[in-house]
């Protein structure tokens, strides 16, 4: 299950007093479910460039906490930088990391910027995605005129903010929230230390690409082959070595992987080698997981492996161990923000978990075990799929058996995240239960809390089961069709499914019982009576298939 995942860059107006920016930042960690990752003040600029992550809802809480904050401790009235900036929280972008998509990211920018027009009485205009019109999609025409223009653009019409009133705030000035992608900063090194060559590269691959003139002196543009790629050409002599210095401002167009690739081709070209490259900042785990696949494509191997091993391909093909060790949990987005990964079921060791479950403690119990069943049953069709792909002989077949793979990965990472809902679903009944009751008000509150927690506590499961069901074609498909001498493996995988669906469909029965909405627990107790039923339906089939395998083999 993918984590949802969003980051906010705000940009305060001041770069000098670290009290001030040390409270704005202790605004922003101060709400539960928010990782503060770089703050990053500027002097010359007056500037501080805060980066922060995790829950959208968090998240925009932190974002508005912070701009609160900045609007209370710095006074524009007063301030001088050399960067351009109109309020003293200047922009406030947000940009989707993982599990949540640009449309979803404008919905919850706007709605941040509402509340700073409503609550805070800041003028707010949103720019990029979030931007209501064409003409205030770019940020430098949402900002021209700067702090000191303000009363003029507030008094023309075309310029009434998004949000907020329409004059000035003398102290906070006005703000810009945004909606964009994120941009990862990727130098990539080469065997050169030619400034001059390595421009040259620049030039040929970045979207604005060069300008030529000719013998007249009229001058032509020739773009580059990438787009949204910003890219230059320099020498760092600390390394001793010219590098191509690129943003790529939207890695859906042009992902890493095949800015690298292209980078490789152009240096060629021009009798020159890529080392190996340079992450500047974080980059989300989506990015090194499609590079990954990217590479074991081109080698023709299934991409079907942990997400461990997908980083590890994509770390050694853009050679970003190159200049220094590359150290995933430093740099990966998803992985700076997991704290504490002991305290998830599903990051135990198979030793740990279960000598947890034989403990006097009452969770994990059947649910987690249950999906934990069904993870390693979906994992016994990855194997399988992961050695067809490989097996010799069945070259032309590798993509085929490549894609089940990827299809039973997906699955086995949806159920270990079910493996600790279950556990949190058993708590929130706990806790629900442990509400007071001295008064009619808490009585009908704490019931109202028993309710939800309790049908919280029948989706999991059911879920575990619809999950896991999706596995059996997979594993039907590898005892038909996959390797012949790991048939066993598979139907051992479907034996491990069967039970992991009949366990989860034991604990809907048994939550359901507490639940007072008897139309709705009659629609999920015959939905997964259907699911059990085809489950051992599945299991029968393929097993008699075993079977007869097995049987055609004895001697």
């Amino acid at each position: 299950m993918e984590k949802r995942i969003l980051e906010c860059v705000p940009n305060f107006s001041e770069g000098r007093d670290m009290s001030v920016i040390n409270q704005i930042t202790q605004a922003i960690e101060a709400v539960e479910g928010v990782k503060l990752l770089d703050v990053d003040p500027g002097k010359d600029t007056n500037r501080t460039v805060v980066t922060f992550v995790g829950d959208p809802d968090a998240v925009c809480e932190a974002a508005f906490m912070a701009v609160q904050k900045a609007s209370e401790l710095i006074d524009m009235s007063e301030h001088h930088g050399a960067h351009p900036r109109m309020g003293a929280t200047d922009v406030c972008p947000f940009v989707p990391v993982s599990g949540i998509t640009m449309e979803e990211t404008v919905v919850y920018a706007r709605k941040v910027a509402e509340r700073i027009g409503s609550e805070l009485n800041i003028p707010v205009y949103c720019y990029e995605n979030a931007a209501f019109s064409d003409q205030r999609k770019n940020l430098a025409d949402c900002r021209a005129g700067e702090y000191e223009g303000l009363g003029k653009k507030l008094s023309d019409p075309e310029w009434k903010p998004d949000f907020g009133p329409a004059s000035v705030n003398t102290r906070a000035g006005a703000t810009a929230v945004g909606a964009r992608d994120f941009l990862v900063a990727f130098n990539i090194n080469l065997n050169t230390t030619s400034l001059r060559r390595a421009n040259a590269i620049a030039f040929d691959v970045r979207e604005k690409g060069r300008k030529v003139r000719d013998e007249n002196g009229v001058e032509t543009s020739f773009p580059g082959t990438l787009k949204n790629v910003k890219a230059i050409g320099w020498y760092i002599e600390e390394y001793g070595i010219a590098q191509i210095s690129m943003n790529l401002t939207n890695i859906s167009v042009t992902p890493v992987h095949e800015a690298f690739d292209e980078v490789c081709r152009k240096a060629g070209a021009r009798g020159v080698r890529v080392t190996g490259s340079e992450l500047v900042g974080l980059i989300p785990l989506k990015s090194l997981l499609d590079a990954g696949r990217h590479y074991l494509s081109l080698q023709k191997r299934s991409a079907g492996v942990p997400d461990s091993e997908l980083v590890k391909i994509a770390v050694r093909s853009l050679g970003l161990n190159d200049i220094r060790p590359f150290k995933p949990e430093e740099k990966i987005i998803e992985l700076v923000m997991e704290e504490n990964n002991n305290k998830k079921l599903a990051d135990k060791d198979l030793k740990s978990f279960m000598e947890l479950t034989a403990s006097e403690l009452p969770a994990p119990g059947g649910g987690s075990v249950s999906a934990y069943m069904g993870a390693l049953g979906t994992a016994l069709g990855t194997m399988v799929a992961n050695l067809s792909a490989h097996k010799r002989g069945w070259d032309d077949r590798w993509k085929e058996f490549s894609d089940w793979a990827e299809k039973g990965k997906t699955i086995q990472n949806l159920l270990l995240g079910l493996v600790d809902e279950d556990t949190l679903a058993f708590n929130r009944i706990l806790e629900a239960f442990r509400l007071p009751k001295s008064t009619i008000e808490d009585k009908e509150s704490r019931h109202e809390a028993i309710q939800e927690a309790t049908r919280f506590a029948v989706m999991v499961p059911f879920r575990i089961m619809e999950t896991a069901y999706e596995a059996f074609p997979l594993i039907r498909e590898m005892v038909m069709k996959g390797n012949p001498s790991s048939v066993t493996d598979a139907a051992v995988g479907a034996l491990a499914i069967r039970s992991c669906i009949r366990g989860a469909f034991l604990n809907v029965r048994i939550n359901i019982a507490g639940l007072d909405d008897k139309i709705f627990a009659g629609e999920i107790v015959k939905k997964g009576s259907d699911l059990e039923r085809n489950a051992i339906r599945y299991e029968q089939e393929i097993l008699a298939e075993v079977e007869s395998r097995i049987l055609n083999q004895t001697p």
